[in-house]
């Protein structure tokens, strides 16, 4: 386990998935950050990579050959590399293995850095292309939050909080497979660029938000957020909990699951991330604790 800290924040990331592990706001002497209570979920803020949420009937099809994963693909479970540490950043590598190359058939290198800067701290990722043909991937964040954070109160006395629009289209998950629902849609009403966080409002599983997020956060009970993330140029994004679980998942996602009977190539599907032999993929996102 490796820690970041100041006068404002206490962050630990774990060689395992390079999961980032605790945000203790040191100001206001609290947990941001889900403990992976397994009762409920047993991870913090799991990184997705090299695919969000499931495939249709958990295979891709990539130059004409099949392969199977499991949702979120296999980044999360496994052991990086810390590679550098300094006063206020820790930076991850995992690289392609035999193993990996079974469910994803390519040779890459990702690195994760964690860097904390006052109250904000920046996730970033890079994937470097190793092998010889075009890599087509999907990669996202899932990091959960404590929703209560203050005693004596409850989730739904909680709001989500958006950058001022008056409201958003989401699709749900076809239960049956993990996947997207793209015919259907649904509207989630706000009132000064938020709305409260309702009961059963994750009965059935994940809203997912395609290219209208670039920032989200979550308010006390009085209206004031407390933890934000910021993800510009971030085409999807999901917000989940485990049904009435004490937590909420603000997710920004660079492509997501696929809809449900996507049965094309892996190069075809929306948002997918092409990269280059030798090609280099960056981007980040920056989780602000108020």
């Amino acid at each position: 386990m490796h820690t970041l800290e100041n006068d404002q924040l206490c962050v630990t990331i774990s060689d395992h998935g390079a999961e980032l592990s605790g945000i203790f706001d040191n100001k206001n002497d609290r947990e941001i950050l889900w403990n992976a209570d397994p009762s409920h979920w047993k991870r913090h803020a799991p990184v997705l990579f090299p695919n969000v949420g499931r495939y249709y009937e958990d295979h891709c099809l990539i130059n004409g050959k099949t392969y199977t994963s499991g949702q979120h693909g296999f980044a999360r479970d496994m052991e990086f590399i810390c590679v550098e540490e300094t006063e206020n950043s820790v930076t991850h590598l995992l690289e392609s293995t035999d193993e990996t190359k079974k469910a994803w058939p390519y040779e890459f290198q990702l690195y994760i850095t964690h860097t904390l800067e006052g109250r904000d701290l920046t996730v970033a990722w890079k994937v470097v292309n190793k092998d010889q043909e075009i890599m087509y991937f999907t990669v996202g964040a899932h990091p959960a939050f404590n929703v209560p954070i203050l005693p004596d109160t409850k989730r739904e006395d909680y709001h989500l909080t958006f950058s001022g629009q008056k409201e958003l289209t989401y699709h749900l998950l076809d239960t049956r497979y993990g996947t997207a629902i793209p015919e259907k849609s649904y509207t989630l009403a706000l009132e000064n660029g938020s709305c409260q966080i309702a009961e059963g409002m994750f009965d059935k599983d994940a809203l997912i938000f395609d290219g209208q997020i670039t920032k989200a956060g979550i308010a006390l009970p009085d209206g004031t957020p407390y933890v934000e993330i910021s993800c510009e140029g971030f085409p999807n994004f999901g917000i989940w909990s485990a049904g009435d679980a004490p937590f909420v998942c603000l997710e920004p996602w660079m492509g997501r699951c696929d809809n449900t009977g996507y049965d094309k190539e892996l190069s075809q599907k929306p948002n997918i991330n092409v990269l280059e032999p030798e090609g280099i993929f960056d981007k980040s996102y920056v989780i602000s604790v108020r």
